[in-house]
């Protein structure tokens, strides 16, 4: 660990990003993705009913009003290089989408920052967490593809308990290979994870991501008054027409390193993370999965606190607004960022599009921001 390479206005915790790559709707890699952010392009799918009808999707369902064809899809989410990888067809074949996608970025995300793992000389450790597995379904009701790979094998490739095991076996990394399964918090809570890891001497290097890859790309939802969903496939956080949230899909990683380590080595730096903080927010709360204004106030204030950042001196926050309800919020200069209108993938973006802005000192553009809520909704 390098001692004295570190600028007098930092704290000496810092972490620096220093490679990344993701798959996300729309955008395949992290320059489609800045692009489409910046251009403010909505990167949802809508289908038509014959698509739908050539996945299997039923007739009825099709014809229902309530029924919503669109979904964030990941494109080519069923090409893989096996031999890469070192992976018979038949494995690949049983391995969840969103277990080969993230294996694919992960490496992406290494190459990104200039590493080859097998000859680094230091520790890379693994921290990462994906979505329930639809995929082992389609496995277990094909015998004869069961009976070639066996049950264990399967399960190796499908339970997302594996997903960081099996992605430092593949890419020899030699650190902490640790689950972090959160819901929606995952891919965060891997990257604090993985920062405390590289604080505490555990390793060099760490990856930090998350993977949510549907079985069926295309496909759609049922609309329910009330519901999380949108009646209409399109997202709008913070707008006053916001009416509720579209599933989809994407993949991404991180490559963290500690700062001083990262300038000595000549590494090329996106983002500092200069300070993370994570809590619960037990049962004060509406209801398990309703958010708790004191609870989130609390481990900002901590996040602040350890990174040693004046809130008067923030000019960007970035938002996890599923536009579920018509809320909003703002900073004191107004500049507020969201990716999920525009894809819809919680995994890594929020924290990816940060990184850009800040590469390039622009402004992400917004997806959905045509009607204003009211300003006595803001100031309270």
């Amino acid at each position: 660990m390098a001692e004295s390479s570190v600028a007098p206005e930092y704290h000496g915790a810092e972490i620096a990003i220093v490679g990344m790559a993701c798959r996300f709707p729309r955008s395949g890699t992290i320059e489609e993705f800045w692009r489409n952010l910046a251009d403010g392009v909505e990167c949802i799918t809508f289908f038509t009913p014959e698509q739908l009808k050539a996945v299997g999707v039923p007739q009825a369902l099709i014809d229902d009003p309530s029924f919503v064809p669109a979904c964030g899809m990941v494109e080519d989410f069923d090409r893989f290089d096996a031999e890469f990888f070192e992976l018979s067809p038949r494995e690949a074949e049983v391995t969840d989408p969103q277990q080969r996608i993230f294996l694919e970025v992960a490496w992406e995300a290494l190459e990104n920052a200039g590493y080859d793992p097998t000859t680094y000389p230091g520790s890379i450790g693994m921290f990462a967490a994906a979505g329930m597995s639809g995929y082992l379904v389609n496995v277990y009701t094909n015998p004869q593809v069961l009976e070639t790979v066996g049950f264990s094998r399967a399960m190796l490739g499908n339970d997302k308990d594996f997903l960081p095991t099996w992605a430092s076996y593949k890419l020899d990394l030699r650190g902490p290979s640790v689950n972090a399964n959160t819901a929606c918090s995952s891919s965060l809570v891997t990257t604090h994870l993985a920062c405390q890891s590289l604080l505490n001497g555990e390793c060099d290097m760490a990856l930090a991501g998350g993977s949510t890859v549907t079985a069926t790309q295309i496909r759609g939802y049922s609309y329910q008054p009330g519901g999380i969903n949108s009646p209409d496939g399109h997202c709008r956080a913070f707008d006053a027409r916001a009416q509720g949230t579209v599933g989809g899909s994407g993949t991404g990683a991180v490559v963290l390193k500690r700062l001083a380590d990262a300038i000595q080595d000549g590494d090329s730096i996106y983002a500092v993370i200069k300070g993370s903080a994570i809590n619960n927010d037990g049962a004060a709360k509406a209801g398990f999965t309703a958010p708790s204004v004191e609870g989130e106030s609390r481990v900002i204030a901590e996040a602040l606190s350890i990174a040693d950042v004046d809130p008067d001196t923030i000019s960007y926050v970035e938002t996890h607004g599923t536009a579920a309800v018509p809320t909003t919020a703002r900073d004191r200069d107004g500049n507020l960022g969201n990716t999920v209108s525009s894809l819809r993938a919680r995994h890594r973006a929020g924290t990816l599009s940060e990184e850009w802005a800040g590469r390039f000192e622009a402004l992400p553009g917004w997806t959905w921001r045509t009607h204003t809520v009211g300003e006595a909704h803001l100031e309270e």
